[in-house]
């Protein structure tokens, strides 16, 4: 059975999206992104919310036909298209792209998936990732820090009513400045 990894990136002042929802402060270059992909590809899926789905869609589809981008952008435009994903959302009927949608997180539900998926699950969605948070269901956060004070924006995590106690269990600094910090959770 694999496991459920929270995949985000940061501003050294735990910010996700700057204060207008701008992530445009992300520093990605060649070797983050080849690192994104080596990670990434070996997911049994991927898990998103609709707004973090939505923005991917618009992009990653067709991003390989673009001849200006990098390799690896181009590398990972295929993985996102031939990766299974779950989509979190209330309000959507249907999407595309090897996309199942799912309407409520239930906690025995997303269990049942783990243990039936080869590989482990890549929850990439902020306000999914508190939701999973509440339900026990993460076992790693990876958390990418970029070098970047944002002053203000969206948290990667809201107010909780319990902490969560994490074990670092690995990091690493690319060329760029971003620290990798990757924790599982104690217990």
């Amino acid at each position: 059975m694999g496991k459920i990894i929270h995949i985000a990136t940061v501003s050294l002042d735990g910010f996700f999206e700057g204060p207008d929802r701008e992530i445009d402060w992300h520093l990605v270059d060649d070797e983050l992104h080849q690192h994104f992909n080596d990670e990434l590809s070996r997911m049994g899926a991927f898990l998103a919310g609709r707004r973090t789905h939505a923005l991917m869609a618009e992009f990653w589809p067709t991003a390989d036909r673009d001849p200006a981008i990098s390799g690896p952008m181009a590398e990972f435009a295929r993985i996102w298209r031939e990766m299974p994903k779950i989509v979190y959302s209330r309000t959507w009927e249907s999407t595309d792209w090897n996309t199942t949608i799912v309407r409520e997180v239930v906690a025995d539900e997303v269990l049942a998936l783990k243990a039936s998926t080869d590989g482990d699950l890549s929850l990439g969605s902020a306000d999914l990732a508190s939701t999973f948070r509440r339900l026990g269901l993460i076992d790693e956060h990876h958390l990418y820090v970029d070098p970047v004070l944002l002053g203000r924006g969206r948290p990667l995590f809201g107010p909780a009513d319990d902490k969560t106690d994490l074990d670092l269990i690995d990091s690493r600094t690319f060329g760029n400045g971003v620290v990798l910090l990757r924790y599982r959770v104690s217990g």
